[in-house]
C-alpha cells in the first residue's frame, strides 16, 4: 500500500501526498476552485483570464524574470482552466520542490496583471474562439455543452466575444482578489519529498493567504436538457453528439459506467469502432466517453459522417447502446476491464499522473482513495451489473446536436423538451 497522507493546513489549504521515495522527480497540483462557473454572467472568460494572466508579472519579478525563474530549475509547469477549478500542475527535480513552491505562491499572491499582457490575453482567446469554428468536434463540444449540463455547468472557459468585451483588466484584480484564497486551494504532491517537508513549505508559503475558512468544496446545479439541435455549417462531413445523464465519480455505479463506456470505445475492440466504423463504414470518427463535474455525470456518444448518412449513423449508434442489454460476451467484458486496469496500472503510474488522481480524488471524493480499491471495484463488474445499469438509467431523454450543411429528420425527430435539475 502507498504511502499516503492527507490532512487540512491551518492556512486552510487541503493537501495530499502520495510518498513515492524511488522516484526521481516530483510532481505537484495546485487546485484552485474557481473556474469558469464563478465567473460573472456578462463577463464569461474572465476565469480564464486570470489564469492566462498570473504569469506576466509579480509584484517581485517580470513574467520574463518568473519564466527565467522556473526554467533556471527545470521546471514544467502547465496552467489551465476548467468548469469548476483552475489547475496549475508542476514537475520538477525533488531538491527544486521548495523553490518551484515559492515560485507558484508568488505568483498566486502577488500577481500584478499587466496591462499590456491582459490586452494580449483577450486577443488570444478571440482567435481561439476562431479557431474552434475550424474544429468541427470541438465546436460540438462547445455547443452541446449548455443543454447537457445547464447554464452554469456548461460554460465553456473560453467565454464568449460579446462577453469578452466586457471585461477589463480591474476585472481579473476583483476576480483574483475574490476567490484566490488558501481556502478554496486543494494541493496534491507525488514523489520523494517527505510529507513533513510538504507540510512545513505549503503552511509556510500561503499562511495568512486569505482570512476566510474552506470555501467552494459544493459542487454546482447541474440541469440537463433533451431535445434535438441542428447547427447549420457548411461541411463535408455531418458531426453528431449525443449525450444522457449518467453518474457522478463518487456512484457506487460509476466503476460499471467505466466498464460500459469501455465495452463502446475501449480501442479498436470497442462495439462502437467495429460495428459502427469497420463493419458498416458509416463514420469517419467514432466515440463514446463520460464526463463527471462534482455531482453529476454525462455519457456521450460522437461521430462525424456524410450529410446522407447521418441518420443511419444517428440510428447505429442508439442501437449499439442498447444492444448492450441484449447480451454482452465475458470475453468482451475481461477486454474493457483489462484495458482500463492497464491504463490506470502504465500510463497512470507515471509519477505526474499519481499526483494529478490524488487530486482529483481530494476535489470529488474529499479524500485519497487508494489505487488497488478503484481497481478491484472495475474489476468486480459483472455482464449482470450492466445490464443493471442499462435498466436503471434509460435513454429515454437525449440532448442530441449536429452540425453540419444536413439536420436529422425522421426516425430522429427532436424529443420533448425537459430540463430535470439534479
Amino acid at each position: 500500500m502507498t504511502d499516503i497522507v492527507h490532512e487540512n493546513l491551518p492556512c486552510g489549504i487541503e493537501y495530499g501526498v502520495v510518498h513515492l521515495p524511488q522516484r526521481h522527480v516530483a510532481a505537484f497540483q495546485f487546485r484552485m476552485l474557481a473556474g469558469a462557473c464563478t465567473d460573472p454572467d456578462d463577463k464569461l472568460g474572465l476565469a480564464r483570464l486570470v489564469t492566462e494572466t498570473l504569469d506576466k508579472g509579480t509584484q517581485r519579478r517580470s513574467g520574463r524574470e518568473l519564466w527565467d525563474a522556473f526554467d533556471a530549475i527545470g521546471a514544467s509547469y502547465h496552467n489551465g482552466t476548467g468548469r469548476e477549478s483552475v489547475t496549475m500542475t508542476c514537475t520538477v527535480l525533488p531538491e527544486h520542490f521548495e523553490h518551484a513552491v515559492a515560485l507558484y505562491a508568488e505568483m498566486l499572491r502577488t500577481p500584478t496583471f499587466p496591462e499590456d499582457s491582459f490586452s494580449v490575453n483577450v486577443d488570444l482567446a478571440r482567435q481561439e474562439l476562431i479557431a474552434l469554428q475550424d474544429d468541427p468536434q470541438g465546436l460540438v463540444d462547445k455547443l452541446i455543452g449548455v443543454p447537457a449540463y445547464g447554464p452554469l455547468l456548461g460554460r465553456h472557459p473560453l467565454g464568449e466575444n460579446e462577453t469578452l468585451d466586457n471585461i477589463s483588466r480591474d476585472d481579473l484584480s476583483a476576480h483574483w482578489s475574490r476567490l484566490f484564497r488558501a481556502g478554496r486551494m486543494l494541493v496534491a504532491v507525488a514523489g520523494p519529498i517527505d510529507p513533513d517537508t510538504v507540510r512545513d513549505v505549503l503552511q509556510g508559503q500561503f499562511s495568512g493567504f486569505g482570512s476566510e475558512g474552506q470555501k467552494g468544496r459544493d459542487g454546482f446545479k447541474a440541469e440537463f436538457h433533451a431535445g434535438t439541435t441542428h447547427h447549420d455549417k457548411d461541411l463535408e462531413q455531418e458531426h453528431i453528439g449525443i449525450c444522457w445523464p449518467g453518474v457522478q465519480a463518487t456512484h457506487d455505479d460509476f466503476p460499471v459506467q467505466q466498464v460500459m463506456v469501455g465495452i463502446l470505445a475501449g480501442g479498436m475492440s470497442g462495439r462502437l469502432f467495429t460495428e459502427v466504423r469497420e463493419k458498416q463504414g458509416l463514420v469517419y470518427w467514432v466515440n463514446a466517453w463520460h464526463e463527471t463535474p462534482r455531482g453529476s455525470g454525462r455519457v456521450f456518444l460522437g461521430a462525424s459522417t456524410t450529410p446522407d448518412r447521418c441518420e443511419k449513423t444517428y440510428s447505429t449508434l442508439l442501437r449499439e447502446v442498447n444492444r448492450l442489454a441484449e447480451g454482452i460476451e465475458q470475453d468482451e467484458l475481461e477486454r474493457a476491464i483489462t484495458g482500463i486496469v492497464a491504463s490506470k496500472e502504465t500510463r497512470g503510474d507515471s509519477t505526474r499522473s499519481r499526483c494529478s488522481e490524488l487530486a482529483s480524488d481530494l476535489f470529488f471524493y474529499g479524500r485519497p482513495i487508494p489505487s488497488e480499491e478503484k481497481v478491484a471495484k472495475v474489476q468486480a463488474v459483472t455482464v449482470d451489473d450492466i445490464c443493471r445499469y442499462l435498466s436503471t438509467y434509460p435513454r429515454d431523454k437525449l440532448c442530441v446536436m449536429t452540425l453540419g450543411p444536413r439536420p436529422l429528420t425522421g426516425s430522429a425527430e427532436p424529443l420533448t423538451e425537459q430540463a430535470a435539475g439534479e
